[in-house]
C-alpha cells in the first residue's frame, strides 16, 4: 500500500455529471496531483464513484473522503476496498467515517450509535470478513475521519491512518502526537486564491455554512479554541479564514507548509473558485501542480 504524500485534491464531486468527474480525474492526474479525493452523502454511491475515478486515470491515487460506514455493512467495505484494488493496481484508499446524525438517522434510518465503539466494532468485522482468497487484501489502506483524540487513537492502532477534515495546522500537530509518528495523516486544508475579500468572504461562508450545523464538526472547533459565538450565524473573519485560506499563492503555501510542519503527509487542496462555481478551481490546482509533482 502507498502512502498518500505531497498534495491531494478533494472536490465534492456530488455536483458533477460523468463528463465534468472524468475531466476532473484526467486534470487532477496530469497536473502531478497524488491523490484525488471525493465525498459520500446521498449523491453517487461511494464505491461506484471510485471506480468511475479509477477507470478515467492510471497513476492516480483515488481516495474516498468519506465513505459512510452507516451506507453499507463491514463485509461490503471489505469486498469493495479489495475488489477496486485488486482491479486497479493498489491505487484506492479507503476512508471510513461515522457521517453525522442528519445523514444516518435523518436520511437512513439508522441509530447514530457512540462513534469510536461503532467503528471500532466494524473495522473489526472488516478484519474478520471472509472474503475469496482471489480478491482478499491483508493488508488494507484504510484511514479514518478522525477529529476527536480517541477516534484519533484507533484511526492510529487499528488503520493505516486519519483524514481529519476542516481542521487547523494546530489539530494536525495533536493529530500527529496522538497517533504517532508511522501513521498516514491526510489533513484537508480549503483555499481561494484570490486576495479580494469582498470576493472570498461570501464564498466561505457559503461553503461553511453546511458543516457549522453539525455537531461533530463545532465540537472540534471548541476544542480547537474557537467560541460559541465564532461558529454561530455566518462565522467570525478568524474562523473563517481559518477554515477557507484565502489569498496569493504565498498565503496558501504558508499554510500548506504549515500543516507539513505539524506533521501531516499529505495536504489535500479543497479549491473553490472565487466567484463560487461548482468543481475545482483550475486556475488554484495550476498554481501548485508543479510543486506537487
Amino acid at each position: 500500500m502507498r502512502k498518500p504524500s505531497g498534495l491531494g485534491v478533494w472536490c465534492s464531486t456530488n455536483v458533477l455529471d460523468a463528463q465534468e468527474l472524468a475531466t476532473l480525474a484526467v486534470d487532477v492526474e496530469r497536473r502531478g496531483y497524488d491523490t484525488l479525493w471525493y465525498p459520500e452523502s446521498l449523491s453517487y454511491e461511494s464505491f461506484a464513484m471510485a471506480a468511475y475515478l479509477l477507470a478515467q486515470t492510471s497513476k492516480l491515487q483515488i481516495a474516498s473522503g468519506i465513505a459512510n460506514i452507516y451506507a453499507r455493512d463491514a463485509i461490503t467495505s471489505a469486498q469493495g476496498h479489495d475488489s477496486l484494488n485488486k482491479l486497479y493496481g493498489g491505487r484506492f484508499v479507503l476512508g471510513l467515517g461515522v457521517s453525522h446524525v442528519p445523514l444516518v438517522e435523518g436520511a437512513r434510518g439508522h441509530d447514530y450509535k457512540k462513534p469510536v465503539t461503532t467503528m471500532r466494532t466494524y473495522l473489526a468485522a472488516m478484519a474478520a470478513a471472509r472474503i475469496d482468497p482471489t480478491i482478499k487484501m491483508d493488508d488494507r489502506a484504510i484511514v479514518l475521519a478522525a477529529l476527536g483524540p480517541k477516534m484519533l487513537e484507533l484511526s492510529g492502532t487499528a488503520t493505516k491512518g486519519s483524514h481529519p477534515y476542516c481542521v487547523t495546522p494546530e489539530h494536525t500537530a495533536q493529530a500527529r502526537e496522538i497517533m504517532g509518528p508511522d501513521a498516514w495523516l491526510c489533513v484537508e486544508q480549503k483555499v481561494i486564491l484570490s486576495s479580494d475579500e469582498s470576493v472570498v468572504r461570501p464564498v466561505q461562508r457559503q461553503q461553511m455554512a453546511r458543516y457549522m450545523a453539525l455537531a461533530n464538526y463545532r465540537n472540534n472547533w471548541l476544542r480547537l479554541g474557537f467560541t460559541e459565538d465564532e461558529i454561530t450565524g455566518d462565522g467570525s473573519a478568524r474562523f473563517l479564514d481559518a477554515m477557507v485560506v484565502w489569498g496569493g499563492e504565498k498565503q496558501i503555501r504558508d499554510s500548506i507548509e504549515a500543516h507539513q510542519r505539524a506533521g501531516a503527509d499529505q495536504v489535500i487542496l479543497q479549491a473553490f473558485a472565487p466567484d463560487g462555481s461548482k468543481g475545482t478551481d483550475l486556475k488554484a490546482l495550476d498554481a501548485f501542480a508543479l510543486k506537487s509533482a
